[in-house]
């Protein structure tokens, strides 16, 4: 199926948690760069994340049954106005950004329903007449490059920072005059993503000297925020 140009107004749909929103960010930068207005759809869990993200401007929440482990039952109240919503929004193309164990076709219907005109999206399955752009995905690849790879589909040009994540200037100061933090929280909505108490205290301090650890890990000295201290590169 025929890529297409995402100019006009563009829908980026990502319905899952805060993290996987927060990845979709390359992504959004490179729609930004040829749309006129960018919408995100995002599910209740990403709406924070969404309002970091550079190019964004402006967001819609949708609580899709079909994403997520709370098992929600479908309420055709919340279809009927999501649909509406997305009618009076006048897209002109939407891409549905998902992760590899997820179909981006129940999202599809609903944006055909909606009148979008143009919709792409990686799918594995046959879409019928859902996808205007069916991607095939690419293997096994980090998030944030899977849904720039679908954005360079549709014809959308990464900026110069490529896959690298980015969110909105300024940020909050420092709760620590002088001092560089990084706060690790561990959870993650899928226990197979969250990592091992001996990897943390590494991760952390590979990536304060900007090379992988090495070696036995140690725990890192806490400053007074609770955050590990890093040092420059």
């Amino acid at each position: 199926m025929r890529a297409g140009r995402l100019t006009g107004h563009v829908l980026v749909v990502r319905l899952d948690s805060l993290g996987d929103v927060l990845v979709t960010g390359p992504a959004v930068r490179a729609v930004a760069r040829t749309a006129d207005r960018v919408t995100m759809l995002v599910g209740p869990r990403g709406l924070s994340a969404a309002r970091l993200l550079p190019g964004v401007d402006d967001i819609a929440v949708f609580a899709a049954p079909w994403i997520g482990p709370d098992h929600l039952d479908v309420d055709p109240d919340a279809v009927d106005d999501l649909v509406d919503d997305l009618r009076d929004r006048r897209v002109d193309a939407a891409l549905v950004v998902t992760s590899f164990h997820q179909s981006p076709l129940p999202m599809a219907l609903l944006l055909r329903l909606a009148g979008v005109p143009w919709i792409g999206a990686m799918c594995e399955d046959f879409p019928g007449s859902l996808l205007d752009l069916r991607m095939r995905p690419p293997g096994d690849i980090p998030e944030a490059r899977r849904a720039l790879a679908l954005a360079e589909a549709a014809g959308a040009r990464p900026d110069a920072a490529g896959s690298a994540l980015a969110v909105r200037t300024p940020l909050p100061p420092s709760p620590v005059e002088g001092t560089d933090f990084v706060v690790l929280h561990p959870g993650a909505s899928a226990p197979a993503r969250c990592p091992r108490p001996c990897e943390e205290p590494g991760v952390l301090r590979g990536a304060g000297r900007g090379r992988p650890p090495r070696g036995r890990h140690r725990r890192p000295r806490r400053g007074r925020a609770g955050g590990a201290r890093l040092r420059r590169a």
